[in-house]
């Protein structure tokens, strides 16, 4: 089955159906004000056995929707194709200007130790003092009252301001940030390629300046066994991208001249050329798992591994998901039959 017919609008707790059809119509905004009480999301996992809560939750239904409809929106497109980009498309993508912008303001500070720069303390507190005015500027009128709770997906997702590091439970609070600007109804189907392509590539732009300015950490890092100490959606989506590509296949992600020329329009080898400018040594040894996929014959093999191995090592694992925040857009209650 195709995500993308279940995504977006489907997830809304009330949508406006077609009378005719029973199916809410392409440019279906959701009526979230009648039956949707905003909240400021909270920790619900907290011990192990909590995690099957988790795995059960309409929450991780319409996160691994969300996640797999744009796999599906992204595949064989290059992040150069041409696409709309909507008010709200813009407006996150200046959000993350501001962000970034912070940075330059906000320079590293002498200390004795090399890891974990404390002027990113201070950068952070700025996000959060202005995260819910920043939300609220991308939030349609209608919309305004789930600012803070969707807020607090975007504070989440920049790292953490105590350990000073950064991981992939982090990059999941942001696909989450996006997923419930769908949920609102701010961002809609016709968005697909922009939300990846536009607004979560400038997303990667930002926290890989966090990384380089500040000397963040691995969050929860497997070191030589995990995928990428930071990242890991862009792989999914850069995967899919490649699928049925004519000339690019698995083995060649490696040579220096295919990165170099393709990776303006694959975030697969922006990925690769960011490891590359951040690490030295031979590449299968400091990524032994990205490596592996060289041998793998196919994208679409590739692809649904990916996939796989981000429910397994990622979305299944306490350890990330108990940082993990749940309101009413993302909530913790069973998945609606």
């Amino acid at each position: 089955m195709i995500c993308g017919q279940v995504g977006f609008i489907d997830w809304h707790v009330k949508v406006m159906k077609s009378p005719s059809s029973g199916h809410p119509p392409e440019d279906a905004a959701p009526d979230v004000t009648t039956e949707n009480s905003f909240m400021v999301p909270k920790k619900e996992i907290s011990m192990v056995p909590d995690m099957d809560k988790w795995k059960r939750s309409q929450a991780y239904a319409d996160y691994m929707s969300f996640i797999l409809t744009l796999n599906e929106g992204v595949k064989g497109k290059k992040i150069t194709s041409e696409y709309k980009v909507s008010e709200t498309v813009e407006k996150l993508v200046d959000l993350l200007g501001t962000l970034d912008r912070w940075i330059d303001e906000t320079p590293p500070v002498d200390q004795p130790s090399r890891f974990g720069n404390k002027a990113y303390r201070t950068w952070f507190s700025k996000l959060d003092q202005e995260a819910e005015a920043l939300v609220s500027a991308v939030l349609p009128n209608d919309s305004c009252a789930a600012a803070p709770e969707i807020a607090v997906y975007l504070k989440e997702s920049v790292g953490n301001s105590t350990r000073i590091d950064y991981g992939t439970g982090h990059e999941a609070a942001f696909a989450a940030f996006l997923c419930c600007l769908c949920k609102v109804g701010a961002l809609r189907v016709d968005d697909q390629l922009a939300i990846v392509f536009k607004v979560f590539n400038r997303y990667l732009t930002v926290m890989r300046k966090l990384q380089r300015t500040y000397r963040m950490e691995p969050a929860g890092s497997q070191g030589v066994w995990g995928l990428d100490d930071f990242q890991f959606l862009p792989f999914i989506w850069g995967s899919s991208q490649f699928v049925d590509h004519p000339t690019v296949e698995p083995q060649h992600f490696v040579d220096e001249k295919v990165v170099n020329e393709h990776h303006q329009d694959y975030m697969f080898l922006d990925c690769i050329k960011f490891i590359n400018e951040m690490k030295t040594g031979s590449f299968a040894e400091h990524s032994n798992q990205l490596w592996n996929i060289t041998a793998v014959p196919s994208w679409s093999k590739v692809n649904q591994g990916l996939i796989r191995m981000y429910k397994a090592e990622c979305l299944e694992k306490f350890p990330v998901i108990q940082h993990f925040k749940f309101g009413s857009l993302l909530s913790i209650q069973p998945t609606k039959p």
